[in-house]
């Protein structure tokens, strides 16, 4: 595995436009915007993959997320990134992220683009080892009572509070 701050990434503006390239340890370092995707994963039933993330992630290490997902390399686009991001950190191939909106998330120095999907997966899952350390399928409900207690990644909890208004309008 490469190390993740040396991936390359592109630097956008308040557009999402791209104006340059970075190496992710120097865009977190120097607070660049960049783009990553977000994709909220359903079983039939209904219920949504939560996991922990690892403490040797560069982001909210060891934070929950209701969301898989992750940062866009130079040149992909979000689509691809959406897929890539979902197969590899599910473990799974063949699933088929569907694009619902995208926003800016801005919080003390640090900024990208979100773009979010959602997905049904009716199968097993074997979660990355290096990206996950803890899963779960829970139903909303469970989601909630978890938000509640537990510490979510910051940009994945903005993310969860615009899909609710998305899917309620």
């Amino acid at each position: 595995m490469t190390n993740p701050a040396e991936e390359l990434l592109d630097i956008v503006d308040e557009h999402d436009r791209v104006i340059g390239t970075a190496l992710r340890g120097e865009v977190y370092r120097r607070g660049l915007t960049h783009r990553c995707v977000f994709i909220l994963v359903r079983d039939p039933s209904g219920r949504i993959f939560v996991h922990r993330r690892t403490d040797t992630k560069l982001f909210a290490p060891g934070a929950y997320d209701m969301f898989v997902g992750g940062v866009v390399g130079s040149g992909e686009t979000y689509p691809e990134a959406a897929v890539r991001e979902a197969e590899e950190e599910l473990g799974v191939h063949g699933i088929a992220p569907r694009p619902l909106f995208k926003f800016l998330f801005e919080q003390d120095r640090l900024s990208w683009w979100c773009d979010l999907y959602e997905a049904e997966w009716n199968g097993p899952v074997s979660p990355q080892e290096s990206e996950v350390a803890w899963h779960a399928w829970l139903t909303p409900a469970e989601l909630a009572d978890r938000l509640t207690r537990d510490a979510f990644v910051p940009d994945g909890v903005e993310a969860y509070r615009r899909y609710l208004d998305f899917r309620s309008a």
